[in-house]
């Protein structure tokens, strides 16, 4: 059996279940763990099933509940490394410092070394005067110090099984496994296809994953369809693909210039005309389904998106057949069985 489920898809979290038989695989972890818990409930998918993570890329709404539920859960968590590298450095604590604060550390360092200094020279002339008496007693103890290195020791080397605490370790997880763009590996029953999109991260990804000849494809954050998509978006049977914006309502939105400029450009979002477009002349219309994803909540409609699809789809007979759904932020899509 193959099942997708969609959890969340927007700007405030993203994450979906894909079933391949007896492999559950989350893809993408962008609500705290509690949430995805709560929604893989509703949607009827039991969360202590699941049997790893795949993460499309570092940004915050798709890794946000990442290392809780995979700590919880103690599953791996599958990443190219560039992308892995990214989320480490950004749970990383930077310390920034002025110029002028750099240079009272260095006085303040040359001060104590001084100060150490005076303190071992002071030592050495005291030492010397010491008698013959406080000598034998510290033969004495330097003797009793042997014996007791000799004797077994208690064992003292640290628990490597003991799991670090947020505090002391914010990145660390069960386990780490890498993957590369354009190699498909195994996982379970599912065949993974990671494949590369233009989107401003370290190293983001698509994927096509295929089990019992099923074949669907995740496709969003990207800012337009390169040739290398569109050749893995061909023979699908579901197709989870980016409709995140319309081009007047961002235009016209309160985004501030900077953010509109990142979303329009190649490696921002897909507007619901760049969909479309695909839809009608390079989709294929193999798929069961097509569902339109990360709908931006401030800038695009569900009808918008919805309408701009249709009219892709009605105009080429064969694509009628398409079912076409909207993904949503704030509740679960009802699971696609095939």
């Amino acid at each position: 059996m193959v099942r997708f489920t969609v959890l969340s898809s927007g700007s405030k979290g993203n994450s979906a279940v894909l079933t391949a038989g007896r492999t559950r695989i989350l893809i993408d972890a962008g609500l705290s763990c509690r949430e995805l818990f709560r929604r893989m409930t509703i949607a009827g998918e039991d969360p202590t099933t699941l049997s790893a993570i795949l993460i499309t890329h570092e940004h915050s709404d798709h890794i946000n509940g990442l290392a809780v539920t995979a700590r919880k859960l103690n599953i791996p968590v599958f990443f190219t490394e560039p992308t892995h590298r990214a989320w480490v450095r950004q749970l990383t604590p930077k310390r920034r410092i002025t110029y002028a604060q750099w240079l009272e550390d260095q006085q303040r360092l040359k001060q104590q070394a001084e100060a150490d200094t005076q303190a071992a020279s002071a030592f050495n002339e005291s030492a010397l005067s010491i008698d013959a008496a406080t000598d034998e007693a510290y033969d004495a103890e330097a003797e009793a110090a042997e014996v007791l290195a000799d004797s077994p020791q208690p064992d003292s080397e640290p628990d490597l099984n003991k799991i670090p605490s947020r505090a002391e370790d914010p990145s660390w997880l069960p386990s780490v496994e890498y993957f590369a763009p354009g190699s498909h590996f195994t996982l379970g029953d599912a065949t993974v296809r990671p494949f590369t999109i233009p989107h401003d991260a370290a190293d983001p990804v698509g994927f096509v994953f295929e089990s019992e000849g099923i074949r669907l494809a995740v496709a969003t954050d990207l800012g337009y369809i390169p040739p290398n998509v569109k050749q893995e978006l061909r023979s699908l049977d579901l197709l989870h693909i980016e409709s995140n914006h319309d081009l007047d309502m961002l235009r016209d939105g309160p985004y501030p210039w900077n953010v509109k400029q990142r979303v329009l450009s190649r490696v921002g979002h897909l507007s619901n005309n760049s969909t479309s477009e695909f839809l009608a002349n390079e989709y294929d219309g193999q798929a069961s389904y097509v569902i339109l994803a990360h709908l931006s909540e401030c800038n695009n409609l569900p009808e918008l998106a919805r309408i701009a699809a249709e009219q892709a789809l009605q105009n080429h007979a064969s694509l009628i057949a398409n079912r076409l759904l909207i993904a949503y932020q704030h509740e679960p899509l009802e699971s696609i069985h095939f």
